[in-house]
């Protein structure tokens, strides 16, 4: 088993993994030998490598409402859905993924964690894979605009009981809950979930800048695509969004998928943010890798997939999620943010894993000896281009490789 560009890419070793190529994070040529899930050698190499391949640490996108057509927001979603949804973002180079919640009844939300625990019971790969479950809602503003595609009816105050009863229903797996800090409720729930290991990220909110920063003062550590989920027209100054891109407290995601934020805008929230606190999310529906037309979501309702790839509220101009994947967000951090791609690898990469507090040696940080090995090798033939995946590794097992298409 191989994936080529003439010379192998990643080829089979001494009963692992070979892969050749330049390290994302120095541009240095080596050879990674991959035994026992984890990387046992990495030898520099005084020579050209056989590919143009770059190796870089398990891409990681920290809010994904579904994919390929699996949802696991649906009613009946199941364990099998998610294990489809995740397998299918892996030839997409995400190694490492959120599966994100939307607002809902408590019962499709505790429904729809119980299907992610499931899903990563039954499939060891996709245990790996799975980083942890991102609950977005349902405590948000109330409001047009900043509410976003979330169903009116389901949004509710914060409530520490129910994300006792969200969290024992996921088996521990939730790692980040969006939530709006315009509630009274607001700052208490803050501290109870951080006290568990939970980001709390500010979003779809309508919340003044004292309220965030009661939140931030709280333990809120994050951001939900920032710059979405907001009122189409807001005050010019002071707003939600200015007060949250000046808060370096906070980490943001960002969608780069060319319709969410326009050029001006990605290059103007890096400079603020900066690169470290910078996070990629793809923010995709289940549509997303689906063809073109309306579609029926369990987060929006009817939503209709254009030829842009632009995802909009069915006969609205409203975008409601996204159909991108992280190497299309990646190409236009590129292009348009002015970052080099070993910086915008790194919002997909290191920032959202320290985000989440996984141990250095999960190895979505960095490439060293003796971590685990979750790798994404792909190329990018120029920076107009965005980037190829041509493999997948995730704990040290070839997920998914070009040659397989």
């Amino acid at each position: 088993m191989t994936t080529t560009k003439g010379p192998s890419v990643v080829s089979e070793h001494a009963g692992g993994l070979a892969v050749e190529g330049r390290l994302i994070e120095d541009g240095g040529a080596v050879r990674i030998l991959v035994r026992d899930g984890v990387v046992a050698e990495l030898k520099r190499l005084d020579r050209e490598p056989t590919s143009d391949a770059w190796i870089a640490p398990g891409w990681l996108d920290i809010q994904v409402n579904g994919f390929g057509g699996h949802d696991p927001n649906a009613a009946d979603a199941q364990g099998q859905d998610v294990v489809a949804m995740v397998r299918d973002l892996w030839q997409w180079g995400t190694a490492a993924v959120c599966p994100t919640i939307c607002t809902q009844s408590e019962a499709r939300i505790l429904s729809s964690l119980r299907a992610v625990a499931d899903a990563c019971d039954a499939d060891p790969l996709v245990a790996a894979s799975v980083v942890g479950i991102h609950v977005e809602g349902p405590h948000i503003a109330r409001e047009d605009g900043p509410r976003g595609a979330h169903p009116l009816e389901h949004v509710r105050p914060p409530d520490i009981a129910e994300y006792r009863r969200w969290q024992e229903a996921a088996r521990g797996r939730i790692r980040i809950i969006t939530v709006s800090p315009e509630y009274e409720e607001s700052v208490a729930y803050v501290r109870a979930i951080v006290a568990d290991g939970v980001v709390a990220s500010v979003g779809h909110t309508r919340a003044d800048g004292d309220q965030i920063r009661s939140a931030v003062d709280a333990g809120a550590r994050s951001s939900t695509h920032l710059g979405n989920g907001a009122h189409a027209l807001i005050a010019r100054h002071p707003n939600y969004i200015w007060d949250q891109l000046a808060e370096d407290r906070l980490s943001a995601g960002f969608i780069f998928d060319g319709h969410h934020l326009p050029p001006a805008v990605m290059r103007t929230v890096v400079r603020a943010k900066g690169i470290e606190r910078t996070i990629l999310v793809t923010d995709a529906l289940a549509l997303a890798g689906l063809p073109p037309g309306v579609h029926a979501s369990a987060v929006g309702g009817d939503v209709e997939l254009l030829p842009s790839g632009r995802v909009v509220l069915r006969g609205t101009p409203y975008l409601a999620g996204s159909a991108a994947t992280l190497g299309v967000c990646l190409g236009n951090a590129v292009r348009h943010a002015g970052v080099t791609m070993h910086d915008a690898v790194r919002m997909v990469t290191a920032n959202p894993s320290r985000l989440l507090g996984l141990d250095l040696a999960r190895g979505h940080e960095t490439v060293r000896i003796g971590m685990d090995a979750n790798l994404t090798v792909f190329r990018q033939e120029s920076v107009l281009s965005d980037p190829t995946v041509l493999a997948t590794i995730i704990a040290g097992q070839l997920a998914w490789s070009a040659n397989d298409r």
